[in-house]
């Protein structure tokens, strides 16, 4: 199990440094409904098709509790931009781990991908609430991200939220651009 949860971590630090999220993006882009279901119909041919998610499928069908396969299967969602079964994914990771801190990470991603705010939102703060104290160090980036994530969701209905959550964004990471803007917008 330990080795398990050893590839699994090695996993999630590998997604996290290939599939960067474009924030601003994410928070400023306006979807068309059209245009979202004629991208997620397509998606949906596109992983179905896919023989590397068929096959984790299979294995997971074999083993419903491999976590090391469903991450793999996650991640390989989030490659298609499948952000749906993407979600699903992390979410089956998280009840079976569930004081594993990067499968809500990961669940905040895909939701911000698929541009759901309101449930990012909320996966960033599960993340951030199941981060052991031991782990800090090693989730410094993240944390950053989740604070700032939470910080520019919360700036117009709760300031004073907001900047707390900038605060300890800075904090994680004094040299985000995106967070010392946003700090100074916040308190100004």
């Amino acid at each position: 199990m330990k080795m398990t949860k050893i590839n699994i971590k090695n996993l999630f630090l590998g997604l996290i440094l290939a599939g960067g999220a474009s924030f601003v993006n994410a928070q400023t882009t306006q979807t068309d409904t059209a245009t979202t279901t004629t991208a997620t119909a397509a998606t949906t041919t596109t992983t179905q098709s896919n023989p590397a998610i068929e096959a984790l499928k299979k294995q997971i069908e074999a083993n419903p509790k491999d976590t090391d396969a469903l991450a793999k299967l996650a991640t390989a969602y989030q490659d298609a931009s499948d952000w749906t079964n993407a979600v699903d994914t992390w979410k089956k990771i998280s009840a079976l781990l569930p004081d594993w801190a990067p499968s809500y990470y990961s669940q905040a991603y895909a939701y911000q991908s698929a541009k759901d705010d309101a449930n990012a939102k909320l996966a960033y703060e599960k993340y951030i609430a199941t981060v052991k104290p031991a782990e800090v160090d090693q989730n410094k980036k993240n944390l950053a991200y989740a604070y700032f994530y939470i910080a520019f969701a919360e700036q117009k209905n709760d300031p004073a939220k907001a900047k707390e959550h900038i605060a300890k964004s800075i904090q994680y990471d004094p040299t985000n651009q995106d967070a010392l803007k946003l700090s100074k917008v916040l308190n100004s």
